[in-house]
């Protein structure tokens, strides 16, 4: 059973997955898997090597689990970082490995779409923690500027500043 992700303690798990709690990493299995999977399956596009990367991803966060720094972003967002960093660089072996006359439109397609992905990530990383906290919070979790104040303990009005802000500069940062 999977709860709202304002209800589930993603860097509690985390921190009993540092710990070696496996129970810990089954509970964010159950939570995020069906989630994880469809950005996986959104960026490579084929079933299996989807469900092959969410699996990798889960090995990844339960090693990782110890690297987590909370001051950088939320648990969640590192987990899907870390899920979309992963896929995006197989797309990017897998696209170096092929012979060029075998890709396809479709896949240049991808690989292009991908890249700018990439793009994104480069522009977030160049946002200062708090705001790019703010993107990261209204984004991939889902966030109200409300939750994402009470959050951060900032005043609303400063969390929708960094909010319109922030996309400013990422519209910019994307050219």
């Amino acid at each position: 059973m999977t709860l709202p992700e304002h209800l589930f303690d993603y860097e509690a798990h985390l921190a009993a997955c540092a710990r070696g709690d496996r129970q810990a990493l089954q509970r964010l299995y159950q939570q995020e898997a069906p989630r994880l999977y469809g950005v996986l399956l959104r960026l490579v596009r084929e079933p299996a090597m989807a469900e092959d990367l969410l699996h990798d991803a889960f090995l990844r966060i339960w090693a990782g689990a110890a690297s987590f720094d909370a001051q950088r972003g939320s648990a969640r967002g590192w987990i899907f970082s870390l899920t979309r960093h992963l896929a995006l660089n197989d797309l990017r072996n897998r696209q170096r490995d092929a012979p060029h006359s075998a890709l396809t439109d479709e896949a240049g397609e991808g690989l292009e779409a991908n890249l700018h992905s990439t793009r994104l990530y480069q522009c977030l990383e160049q946002l200062l923690p708090e705001r790019r906290a703010c993107i990261l919070h209204a984004y991939v979790d889902g966030f109200s500027h409300a939750e994402i104040a009470a959050k951060l303990g900032a005043p609303l009005g400063t969390v929708k500043a960094w909010v319109k802000r922030s996309l400013a500069a990422l519209r910019e940062c994307m050219g």
